[in-house]
């Protein structure tokens, strides 16, 4: 791989709780983390911990501050910068985007670093056949 990776925050989930994974996708993280290229994860995906964790459909043994915190320690990953400019390209997109405001953020982020995605969002899989994003499934 020769761009750099960005997680959604189902990726990220499935990662962290160690879920089975596409083999593709184990063979994408480790050739990421062998060449130095950087995994990132978008700020939006804090808040989607958070709020999966208020509604109880993310159960965490620690606050999803230190969760998240502890997510940013692993090696190669970083936080994806998520400025003014990001969040308004969000809203101009092409094609056809998700409509959810969080996965139109993840898609900006991927176009504006370059990153191939990681997800199984659908809505976020199709925006990628669409040609607008690379993208593969976990």
């Amino acid at each position: 791989m020769t761009q750099p990776l960005l997680l959604d925050t189902c990726a990220v989930i499935w990662i962290a709780e160690n879920e089975k994974l596409a083999p593709q996708a184990i063979e994408i993280l480790r050739s990421t983390y062998d060449s130095g290229m950087p995994t990132y994860v978008s700020p939006i995906t804090a808040w989607e911990i958070g709020m999966l964790a208020s509604r109880e459909r993310l159960k965490l043994l620690i606050t999803p501050q230190r969760w998240f915190g502890r997510l940013l320690e692993t090696p190669a990953v970083r936080l994806a910068d998520m400025s003014p400019e990001l969040l308004i390209a969000s809203s101009f997109l092409p094609g056809k985007p998700p409509r959810d405001p969080a996965d139109r953020i993840i898609a900006a982020t991927a176009r504006d670093y370059g990153c191939t995605l990681m997800t199984r969002d659908r809505a976020l899989l199709d925006y990628g056949e669409q040609g607008h994003i690379r993208v593969f499934a976990c």
